[in-house]
C-alpha cells in the first residue's frame, strides 16, 4: 500500500477534475474539494481544450492548492483524467467529475479505509447521493457480499428498474501508481468507471473497498449536455464484447440485456433486439430478471419507465424508513 510522502513536500491526495465549457459547475466541484477536512491536498483541473470561460472562473479561486492544466485540443474526459494523473504529485489520487460535489469528510474517510485495507493497491469507493429532479437516492443500495463476484455485484439486477451494486467516478480513490499502470481508456464514453474498475481489479494486487457513508453528491438529469447519453448503442456493444473476459457470463448477460438494450431501444428495431438477445444467450448466462428487464426496456417507453422506477424506489425508501432498516 502506498504511503503518503512528507506533508511538507507532497500532498496526501491529488484530486483530478476533467472539465470543458462548464465554468459554474467546475468551480462548485473545486470548492467542494478544497473544503475537505484533509487539507494537505492538491486539486488538478484539466481543461479539455480551449475554454477561456473556465480558465477565468478558476482564476477567481485564490487557493495555492489549485492547479489548472489547459489542453490545446479536446481529447475527451478519459484523456483528461489520464493527463491529470500524470500531473499528480500525491501517492493517492481521487477522481471528481466537474458536475459533482464531495461531502467535507470524503477524503478523510477514504484514507482511513485505505489504511485498513489488506490489498497492496486498494480501490476505495464511497456511496453517493443521486439527486435528480424527481428523486434523491442513496447508491449503491447495498455493499458487496463476501465472495460475491464484483462484476456481478456491479451489473446483476435484483429489481426490475434498478441494480443493487454501483460505482461512479467521483467516488473512486486509488493509488496514483495504479491509475498510471491501468489508465482510463480513451474513446469509452459510457460506463467509464466500470471499464476502469474491472480492468484494475484484474491486477493481482488490487481489491475494492467500500465505505458505508454517502460522501458524494451526484447531480443527474440536469439541463445540460451529457456525453454518455449520446453514445451510439453499437459502440457500447463493441465495448462490452471486448470486455467479456473481465466479467462472469452472468454479468455479461445482465449488461447486454439492460444497458446495451436501453441504448438500442429507441431504434425500435426488432432485428437489433434479436441481435442483442442472441449475443446475451450465446456468450452469457441470463437470469429470469434479465429477460423481464429486456422485455420492459423494449416494450415500455423510456419516460414511462423512469417514472415507474422513481415511484418504486421512493416507495421502497419510505418503507425502509418506517421499518427502521
Amino acid at each position: 500500500m502506498p504511503e503518503a510522502g512528507n506533508a511538507e513536500v507532497s500532498p496526501e491526495v491529488s484530486v483530478v477534475i476533467p472539465t470543458f465549457a462548464r465554468p459554474e459547475l467546475v468551480t462548485r466541484a473545486v470548492r467542494s474539494a478544497l473544503a475537505q477536512t484533509v487539507e494537505n491536498i492538491e486539486v488538478v483541473v484539466v481543461i479539455d481544450g480551449p475554454d477561456e470561460a473556465s480558465v477565468a472562473a478558476l482564476a477567481e479561486i485564490a487557493d495555492e492548492r489549485l492547479r489548472v492544466v489547459p489542453l490545446t485540443e479536446q481529447g475527451g474526459a478519459q484523456n483528461a483524467r489520464n493527463t491529470g494523473v500524470r500531473e499528480a504529485r500525491a501517492a493517492w489520487t481521487a477522481m471528481l467529475d466537474d458536475d459533482d460535489e464531495w461531502m467535507p469528510r470524503k477524503l478523510e474517510v477514504q484514507l482511513a479505509a485505505a489504511a485498513r485495507a489488506d490489498a497492496a493497491s486498494p480501490i476505495v469507493a464511497t456511496r453517493l447521493i443521486n439527486r435528480t429532479p424527481r428523486a434523491e437516492l442513496i447508491m449503491p443500495r447495498r455493499l458487496p457480499a463476501p465472495g460475491e463476484p464484483l462484476s456481478e455485484y456491479f451489473t446483476v439486477r435484483r429489481g426490475l428498474f434498478h441494480g443493487d451494486g454501483f460505482i461512479q467516478t467521483s467516488t473512486i480513490m486509488a493509488p496514483t501508481e495504479l491509475f498510471r499502470r491501468v489508465p482510463f481508456t480513451p474513446g469509452v464514453r459510457r460506463m467509464q468507471e466500470l471499464d476502469w474498475t474491472l480492468r484494475a481489479l484484474a491486477e493481482e494486487d488490487v481489491d475494492l473497498v467500500y465505505t458505508s457513508d454517502a460522501l458524494v453528491l451526484w447531480h443527474t438529469d440536469e439541463d445540460r449536455p451529457r456525453i454518455s447519453a449520446e453514445t451510439p448503442w453499437q459502440s457500447q456493444l463493441d465495448w462490452l464484447i471486448r470486455s467479456r473476459p473481465l466479467m462472469t457470463p452472468r454479468a455479461y448477460a445482465a449488461l447486454m440485456m439492460s444497458v446495451v438494450s436501453s441504448m438500442a431501444a429507441p431504434t425500435h428495431s426488432p432485428k437489433i433486439a434479436k441481435t442483442i438477445l442472441k449475443e446475451a444467450r450465446r456468450n452469457g448466462r441470463p437470469g429470469l430478471i434479465d429477460y423481464v428487464t429486456f422485455a420492459q426496456i423494449w416494450l415500455i417507453p423510456q419516460d414511462l419507465r423512469r417514472g415507474l422506477r422513481d415511484r418504486i424506489l421512493k416507495r421502497g425508501k419510505a418503507n425502509k424508513a418506517v421499518s427502521g432498516d
